[in-house]
């Protein structure tokens, strides 16, 4: 079954929902990785609001969640990438209320997730974000937005988050609400298998509708929402999810987004790295080691080079080495 994100809208348009639960993304987010709980926990919590948060943006190219820390933990980045949609979404038409539009029309979403421990500090079973990244008051949090395509003298918006708060969730809501003055709620839960997420946000008025009508839908769907669980968030699909939580309510169902964990990290890209390091020192760690070890940096994936692989990596070029090559392609 593939992960998908499923956004919604109430019907007067006042108040937005979003809901993520990963499996296979999560599963492999942690193959080559072995984490304690409490910091498992806190890098599912973090995945899932990357893609809450990416999903409620036009924009091409990847969102980043960074955490410099000052504790057992020294840097958490989570990065997701928005590929733009194959078509363009928008509402069912009236009257279609709750119906999930055409599947796949939307623009995937793609992850990628590390996590860097400091070498020297006991990891506790029980961390929390406090003591895991903020022991001594110097951590940071950081929001950046790397476009795909920069134009010419274009940077990387980067904002800063205080670390305010116990948990993920209260770190960013108060983030939206400093930054992008949107008042917004967020529930996150992560376990061995799956990692869920709740969003819901208040979207500025633009229709000149009554302050009261909207204060209400606005109560009413962090009400509802705030009756929800780690457990729960767990333990239920994203379609019973929702409809045991606004089952009076109308909802305008958007196209979902399909999320997937991917690393751009390859055996050639490896290669080349070990070419650009050099001959003696490839055989300097080959005599020692008896093969060359590399690890992703990011998503922690082994590479292996044996004798022959690495004389390889030195191999006389043929005279068709010399010829043009189309580009490479990254």
């Amino acid at each position: 079954m593939t992960d998908q994100l499923k956004k919604y809208l109430f019907e007067n348009r006042s108040v937005r929902v979003q809901a993520v639960r990963l499996e296979d993304t999560w599963r492999d987010a942690l193959a080559h990785h072995s984490y304690t709980p409490a910091v498992r926990k806190l890098l599912g919590e973090l995945i899932a609001a990357s893609t809450l948060l990416a999903a409620n943006i036009k924009f091409d190219g990847s969102l980043l969640l960074q955490i410099q820390g000052d504790g057992p933990i020294s840097l958490v980045v989570v990065e997701c990438k928005m590929e733009p949609p194959r078509s363009l979404s928008s509402l069912p038409p009236e009257g279609a209320a709750g119906g999930l539009g055409r599947p796949g029309a939307a623009g995937d979403l793609s992850l990628r997730a590390t996590v860097k421990m400091r070498e020297g500090h006991a990891m506790p079973e029980d961390g929390t974000l406090q003591s895991l990244l903020n022991a001594n008051g110097a951590g940071r949090f950081m929001v950046l937005l790397d476009p795909r395509r920069k134009t010419p003298g274009q940077q990387t918006y980067q904002g800063i988050v205080p670390l305010e708060g116990d948990t993920v969730a209260q770190v960013l809501e108060h983030y939206m609400k400093s930054s992008e003055q949107l008042d917004t709620r967020l529930w996150l839960a992560a376990d061995d298998r799956y990692v869920a997420g709740l969003l819901v946000q208040r979207l500025p008025d633009h229709g000149g509708q009554a302050g009261e009508a909207l204060d209400e839908t606005w109560s009413r769907a962090t009400q509802l929402a705030s009756t929800l669980g780690a457990g729960e968030l767990l333990a239920v699909d994203t379609d019973t999810l929702i409809h045991r939580l606004y089952w009076e309510e109308t909802l305008l169902a958007f196209d979902p987004h399909n999320v997937r964990c991917h690393c751009p990290c390859g055996r050639e890209r490896v290669a080349e790295m070990l070419r650009m390091l050099g001959r003696d020192e490839v055989d300097s760690i080959l005599a020692e080691q008896g093969q060359v070890e590399v690890l992703c940096d990011f998503c922690g994936k082994p590479y292996l080079f044996d004798a022959v692989d690495c004389a390889g990596l030195f191999a006389a070029r043929t005279p068709m080495a010399d010829a043009p090559h189309p580009p490479t392609v990254h």
